[in-house]
């Protein structure tokens, strides 16, 4: 299949074009309009700093279903022990640096990437899960909010189990329907995410747009949860 170059024009070619990599356009930019665009098509953005934007749309596709979460019972016993706090959208932009930090070598989060999703946290669809030791932040996640659907971007810790605890949090605390993950790592295999046909995860992500965005739910967002 070949790369689609992306014009001025606000459209994406249909994500089953993508390339066996998963690669389906090039170019483009990162407004909030084509970033929400491309979600609500089942497409993301990844690419390397000396690099051009890359929309991705891979074959198969990692998925996590909040209600098969899997909580390991040294997992349980750790949460039990209360040893970290979570907050909700209260430091968006140190989470997505973070995570851009931890991963300098070999990172997608460049500054452009970095003030799109602001624009997109300063909007209400890009939100963030805080993991706290004492005052210390310690550990977190970020994605996007559309209808009933999460797409997790990236995750950070500092700490033992501290992104365990963010994800956990997020598949416990809000009714989403699915939470995207991507790309399969086996991290996230552990926590119960699957692979499954582009095709499949598609059908669902559009019956989990036709849901209102959550806004109710992170209307609560600075509540902690001990």
């Amino acid at each position: 299949m070949p790369v689609f170059r992306l014009t001025n024009e606000l459209i994406f070619p249909n994500p089953e074009l993508s390339r066996e990599d998963g690669i389906l356009a090039i170019g483009g930019d990162l407004s909030e309009e084509r970033l929400l665009l491309a979600y609500s098509c089942g497409i993301f953005p990844w690419y390397s700093q000396e690099d051009p934007i890359l929309w991705w749309s891979p074959d198969p596709r990692c998925i996590l279903f909040p209600e098969n979460i899997h909580i390991s019972k040294s997992m349980k016993k750790f949460l039990k022990k209360g040893k970290y706090h979570v907050t909700f959208d209260s430091c968006f932009e140190e989470v997505i640096t973070k995570c851009g930090h931890l991963r300098a070598s070999n990172t997608w989060i460049t500054k452009e990437m970095i003030k799109a999703y602001l624009r997109l946290h300063n909007l209400g669809f890009a939100h963030s899960v805080e993991v706290w030791f004492q005052k210390s932040l310690v550990g977190g996640l970020y994605g996007i909010s559309l209808g009933n659907c999460f797409f997790g971007e990236s995750m950070f810790s500092l700490m033992e189990n501290a992104s365990k605890t963010a994800l956990i949090t997020l598949a416990d605390r809000f009714e989403f329907s699915l939470i995207d993950c991507q790309v399969y790592s086996d991290h996230l295999a552990s926590l119960g995410a699957v692979n499954m046909p582009r095709k499949e995860f598609l059908r669902l992500l559009e019956d989990g747009l036709l849901y209102e965005t959550l806004r109710g739910n992170w209307g609560f967002l600075n509540d902690t949860m001990d």
